[in-house]
């Protein structure tokens, strides 16, 4: 068993995954005064940290860096807040969301639009091992990585190391991948929806180098966006990718099963969690992704089932960076050095 499995021997089987939909609607409908609050102290402090590092720019560099990492935390805390907004969960009316979430993905470098398509498409597949590609970690099962040839195994290898997956990988998604809608090109909305957001940014940096030049670039947007990307990276990662997560192949795969017991539940310090926007309650929102993140604590207060079920310390979640394979047999992630032993 792993560590995982020890922390978590009361997984919700009592009640049935399917059943936990009926009950969670009752936390869908969101406060619109909480979620303009939410919005408020994301983005005052975002555009006032903003401000002040470039301020900062003509006393000290390194005081304007400093305060470009800090003001991360809240672009990441935006990204939360349109990723709500692309599930319809942040305001009742459709459109308001849409628009902020459009206006966010600005700021995220993050065509609304594209990422609310392949996005959804991750929820309803996330551990069909017949329908990867579109909105997830690129992961192999054993039989399939045994069957490559070596040099694809090694451009695998390469593709799941740390280095690539959370060093090069968050720089490249955001600032260049995104600028394209990858997968959905044959849609004319997707096309607009990324070369709109891209006009947008190219405005904005424009606006920036005209009156700051090349420094605000260098030592206030590109900290802040990398910084921020990498933590989103490594949070979407630690939702799925875990010893005991849960895939299935197509006939056997069932949406709910996978979201509740595919889905982890990472234990943040406070402050962490509040810059995440809850996000680590991961099992609950793949259960019913339209209840807005500031209720998900609601849901763990009033089933203890939930509230104990997948928990991921954040030592646990750096181990599972080591994970790599499926292993169908076992019905568990495995590292690379785990297979070679056990198949050679």
């Amino acid at each position: 068993m792993t560590e995982l499995s020890h922390s978590t021997p009361n997984k919700p089987e009592v009640t049935a995954a399917r059943d936990w939909v009926s009950t969670l609607a009752k936390y869908r409908e969101p406060n619109q005064l909480r979620s303009w609050f939410e919005l408020g102290v994301s983005i005052v402090p975002f555009v006032a940290l903003w401000a002040a590092s470039w301020m900062l720019l003509s006393v000290s560099y390194w005081l304007a860096f400093a305060v470009s990492v800090l003001n991360a935390a809240f672009l990441l805390r935006l990204f939360a807040i349109q990723h709500d907004c692309g599930h319809g969960a942040f305001f009742q009316n459709r459109a308001v969301s849409d628009w902020v979430g459009r206006m966010i993905g600005v700021l995220t470098l993050t065509p609304y639009d594209v990422w609310r398509r392949t996005h959804s498409t991750h929820h309803n597949s996330s551990g069909n091992l017949n329908k990867r590609g579109m909105g997830d970690i690129h992961t192999l099962t054993v039989a399939e990585y045994r069957a490559l040839t070596p040099m694809n195994r090694f451009w695998y290898r390469v593709y799941r190391h740390p280095i690539t997956l959370f060093g090069f990988g968050p720089g490249y998604l955001f600032l260049f991948q995104n600028r394209l809608p990858l997968g959905l090109t044959g849609s004319l909305k997707f096309w607009i929806s990324a070369m709109a957001t891209n006009v947008a940014i190219l405005i904005a940096l424009s606006v920036i180098y005209y009156f700051g030049g090349v420094m605000p670039m260098l030592l206030i947007f590109l900290p802040s966006t990398l910084i921020a990307a990498t933590a989103g990276v490594w949070l979407f990662y630690v939702q799925h990718q875990f010893e005991d997560t849960h895939w299935n192949s197509d006939e056997e795969w069932q949406l709910h099963e996978a979201a509740l017991h595919g889905s982890s539940h990472y234990i943040l310090p406070s402050v962490l969690q509040w810059f995440s926007a809850n996000i680590g309650i991961h099992h609950v929102h793949h259960l019913y992704s339209r209840i807005p993140f500031y209720r998900l604590t609601e849901v763990l207060r009033d089933h203890d089932e939930l509230a104990n079920s997948n928990r991921m310390t954040i030592r646990q979640s750096i181990a599972s960076a080591r994970l790599h394979l499926w292993d169908e047999r076992h019905r568990r992630l495995m590292s690379f050095a785990e297979v070679r032993a056990l198949y050679g």
